[in-house]
């Protein structure tokens, strides 16, 4: 009886103790550390919302935001106000050197350029904040590995982007618009102008060329892949706009078994994919040209010089670096062209130039790859549609160890966000029109329009920049280029400007525009 009594005392002392460290580290997580990072936050001269209990802002962000996508805005260009609402109010009250809660985690707002530059060049001490569970059925691969996972993963890739393998792309890019400007034209009539959504169309583009270009197939064949990654994008997104509480993912809510279906569905269309490019490639000794059998040949090759599986990736590794070619690859370029179209169609003076310079190079043939390298003023246009209407709003990081940035010094657990709407529409680095339409800005290049600073990023900075930039303008160029070749065309009267934050920025109600035959 006595060793039973002894047992139970020790379960029950063994319980307490669980119970206190427990109930310590929630204390702590919810009310302790938050507190203590926002004394060292003012101390440096940081302004923000007193903290609040768990929630911190998000009650005022998803009020904010329903607020400003509940009705269109005139046609200006700037969205901060729309898009990033939460962010452009604090800013706008505490100033640049600002902070709020995103949840029990404070977000400090980082504006100045030099420090931004520092600060995404640390890749050890500030990394890509961890994802919500959940998020991580959409996004888990290069997007989100750091450390040595990141550089494998990188190494391997980088070969299916080299330059090289990008001009073997156009031609597959050439027939994938020729397939679009052949439906337009048997809509659009030469008398006259013809309404059209151009957004569905565009998004099909950019799917049909990711499909053909990373998988050797067409948009046809990847549908359904397409569609279970829109479902599950919409599905995240709602996901990680709370706070996530540790252990909901196995919660088996509606939204929650929806995502994990989806999921396994998308796994298993993409490794259906996987192994017929690897059937295909080891039936024809003919060199890859599509991305992911390039992928796959850079993966085998380097275990193959290692002698060891381990320095390559797994074929789960490759599952879900697919999703990121397919999600990332559409909806990038998709959107860049759709942003072009509106911009266009508003300041047709600039689509004269370009016209003129297109046809100029390339007369009524398709686009060439040392072609698209002569086209100046198409360049000036992409890279002012991308300051203005940027892939994403902000880029966002953690403090993983107390860093230095100038005078600035950053605790372990703060969040940084780099704001990339406001950045592109700083007075002090683009000058009082910095909210206006305006390609000759970039006439002499980057460097000289931001004067050498690190003021325009639309596909991020440092080491960590987007490992396709090159292959998402390569492809808006062709397509614009094909466009202007056909078709004049200028916003209708029924397009409303409604920029919002969706992953990326996009048309809320679509983009409804004149489109004339030429």
């Amino acid at each position: 009886m006595e060793i039973l009594g002894s047992i139970r005392v020790s379960i029950w002392a063994v319980a307490v103790v669980c119970l206190a460290v427990w109930g310590w580290r929630f204390l702590n997580w919810i009310w302790l550390r938050p507190k203590k990072l926002e004394r060292c936050l003012r101390k440096q001269g940081f302004a923000g919302n007193p903290y609040r209990l768990l929630t911190g802002d998000m009650k005022d962000i998803a009020t904010m935001r329903e607020q400003a996508i509940s009705s269109p805005m005139n046609f200006s260009h700037d969205i901060a106000p729309r898009v990033i609402p939460s962010i452009n109010h604090t800013i706008h009250k505490y100033g640049k050197n600002s902070f709020m809660w995103v949840g029990p985690y404070p977000r400090v707002h980082i504006m100045d350029p030099d420090q931004l530059k520092a600060a995404l060049s640390l890749m050890h001490d500030i990394q890509k904040p961890t994802i919500n569970p959940l998020a991580r059925l959409l996004f888990d691969g290069l997007t989100t590995h750091e450390g040595p996972k990141w550089v494998k993963h990188r190494k391997i890739m980088n070969p299916a982007f080299h330059f090289k393998h990008l001009k073997d792309m156009v031609p597959a890019v050439c027939e994938s618009c020729t397939e679009m400007i052949r439906k337009w034209e048997e809509v659009v009539s030469e008398e006259g102008f013809y309404e059209l959504d151009v957004m569905p169309h565009l998004e099909n583009l950019a799917a049909d060329v990711i499909s053909r270009t990373a998988f050797g197939s067409s948009y046809e064949e990847g549908k359904m892949i397409f569609i279970r990654l829109k479902e599950l994008t919409n599905l995240v997104v709602q996901s990680i706009s709370t706070v996530y509480i540790s252990g909901w993912r196995f919660v088996p809510t509606k939204s929650n078994t929806r995502m994990k279906k989806i999921s396994k569905e998308l796994n298993t269309l993409l490794l259906d994919v996987i192994n017929k490019r690897q059937r295909a490639m080891m039936a024809s000794e003919a060199m890859p040209t599509d991305l992911l059998s390039i992928l796959l040949q850079s993966n085998l090759k380097k275990i193959r010089e290692q002698g060891n599986n381990d320095v390559g990736m797994s074929i789960e590794d490759i599952v879900e670096e697919c999703k990121i070619f397919y999600l990332a690859g559409q909806e990038t370029t998709a959107m860049l062209l759709v942003w072009t179209m509106v911009l266009l169609s508003s300041y047709t003076k600039w689509q004269d130039r370009a016209r003129e310079e297109v046809l100029q190079v390339f007369g009524n043939n398709k686009p060439d790859f040392d072609g698209l390298n002569s086209l100046k003023i198409v360049t000036m246009i992409l890279n002012e549609v991308l300051r203005l209407y940027p892939p994403a709003a902000l880029l966002t990081r953690l403090v993983q160890n107390e860093t230095k940035l100038e005078k600035l010094s950053l605790p372990t657990g703060v969040t940084l966000s780099f704001p990339i709407v406001l950045i592109h529409r700083d007075k002090k680095i683009w000058g009082d029109d910095a909210n206006e339409f305006n390609p000759d800005r970039f006439a002499e290049g980057v460097s000289k329009a931001t004067q050498n600073q690190a003021g325009f990023f639309p596909f991020g900075w440092g080491p960590r920049i987007c490992i396709g930039q090159n292959f998402a303008i390569i492809e808006a160029k062709i397509a614009l280029s094909m466009i202007l070749q056909h078709f004049s065309f200028e916003l209708s009267s029924s397009y409303t400007h409604a920029p919002t934050s969706h992953l990326t920025i996009r048309p809320q109600h679509g983009v409804h525009i004149m489109v004339r035959k030429l």
